[in-house]
C-alpha cells in the first residue's frame, strides 16, 4: 500500500494514474468508509462514466447513469448516501480516483 498520497487540497489525486485499488482503501479510510463489493460497484460504474465522458459527474448524470448500468434501485439517493456519506457523486469520485466533479461543492 502507498505510504504517501500526492492529493490535491480536497484530497482529490494530482494524477489520476496514481490510482489503484489499494489506493481507493486507502481513501476510503479517510472518511471512515470500508469498501465493500457495493461500493466497488458504484466506483466501477463511475470510472466507467470517465472514461465515456472524460469528466466526473455531479449527483444528477451520476444517478442517472447508475440506474442505466445497475437499475433504480442503486441509483436512489439513499442507498448511495448510505454507501458514500455527504455528498456521494463527491465522495465516490474521490475514491474512484477521479477529478472533483463540476457543481459539486
Amino acid at each position: 500500500m502507498t505510504d504517501t498520497l500526492n492529493l490535491d487540497k480536497d484530497g482529490y489525486l494530482l494524477d489520476i494514474t496514481d490510482w489503484s485499488p489499494e489506493v481507493a482503501e486507502q481513501l476510503a479510510a479517510m472518511d471512515s468508509i470500508t469498501l465493500s463489493a457495493a461500493h466497488w460497484e458504484i466506483i466501477q460504474v463511475l470510472q466507467d462514466f470517465y472514461q465515456t465522458f472524460e469528466h466526473a459527474p455531479s449527483m444528477r448524470p451520476f444517478a442517472k447513469y447508475i440506474a442505466s448500468k445497475l437499475g433504480k434501485e442503486k441509483s436512489s439517493g439513499i442507498y448511495l448516501m448510505q454507501l458514500f456519506p455527504e455528498s456521494p457523486a463527491r465522495v465516490a469520485a474521490r475514491i474512484a480516483g477521479l477529478p472533483r466533479p463540476d457543481n459539486c461543492f
